[in-house]
């Protein structure tokens, strides 16, 4: 069984929501970024995603093009950086499914056989490409699941009478875009977020999980009881850069993880329940 089945398999028996934060990876170096990763498991996240950095990346705001931008600076982080800390956090113990995002040309620079002998070798769990429609996906799908790997496909609710041809074709999830933009943290989501949660449910014979803007306890507790899973990101990439002196500094590093990690532990609830 793909980990990520295996996840949604136990939450659903415990009654539970996948909390999935997403990391741009390389920001600000590679060995913080496996700190992270390890802090963010130890904190109750139940998937992570990790972030190719981009230097065009349509569908995000200014936080997560901040970040990419201090990924590529310097030490350039590359797709196979990337996939390759997967292994490097499965060593120092991770156990979680981990979930590669990345935009198509670094997946088509790669050259598709690479690619997924590298996602299988590397032991990553699901795939997703903001920038490749269901329209032009078959043959990354059908080499995904020839390898074991999840495409999970966004929709938006501008979808519309797209949402039954794209969650019927999903694997491992359905990610639903909570409001029309790019990321970024927001305070409030598309007027009508719960009937279009509803639509996709309706649609999808795998779980539903939510994304785009939240970015608080409250906001993750607010679809709970609507979704499977619930995606940060814009919220917990600000987090690194507002930590970064801490991060960047060998001495104080350690510091800057635990505190990403507090708000991991406080988007999850975990805070609340240690009180």
């Amino acid at each position: 069984m793909n980990a990520i089945d295996a996840v949604f398999a136990r939450l659903k028996e415990s009654g539970g929501t996948a909390l999935m934060p997403f990391l741009t990876i390389g920001d600000p170096d590679l060995d913080t970024s496996l700190a992270l990763i390890r802090e963010m498991e130890t904190a109750g996240a139940d998937m992570i995603e990790l972030g190719v950095p981009y230097s065009d990346p349509l569908a995000d705001g200014p936080v997560i093009q901040r970040a990419s931008e201090r990924a590529l600076s310097g030490r350039l982080t590359t797709i196979v950086d990337v996939i390759g800390l997967a292994r490097k956090a499965r060593e120092s113990g991770a156990r979680i499914p981990f979930i590669l995002f990345t935009y198509y040309n670094p997946v088509l620079q790669l050259g598709y056989d690479r690619f997924f002998d590298l996602i299988r070798a590397n032991d990553i769990s699901g795939l997703i490409i903001p920038d490749l429609p269901i329209e032009e996906d078959a043959e990354v799908r059908v080499l995904a699941e020839q390898r074991g790997v999840h495409l999970i496909p966004l929709v938006a609710p501008t979808s519309r009478q797209r949402v039954e041809a794209i969650a019927s074709k999903a694997r491992g999830f359905v990610y639903c875009v909570s409001s029309l933009g790019v990321t970024g943290v927001r305070s409030e989501f598309a007027a009508n977020v719960d009937g279009f949660l509803d639509t996709v449910r309706s649609a999808a014979s795998v779980p539903i999980a939510i994304g785009f803007g939240i970015s608080s306890r409250e906001q993750v507790a607010r679809f709970e009881g609507k979704c499977d899973g619930v995606i940060v990101g814009s919220a917990i990439v600000r987090q690194i850069e507002e930590q970064l002196d801490l991060l960047r500094d060998p001495a104080s590093r350690d510091e800057g993880v635990r505190r990403v990690g507090n708000f991991v532990r406080e988007l999850k609830g975990e805070a609340a329940k240690a009180l």
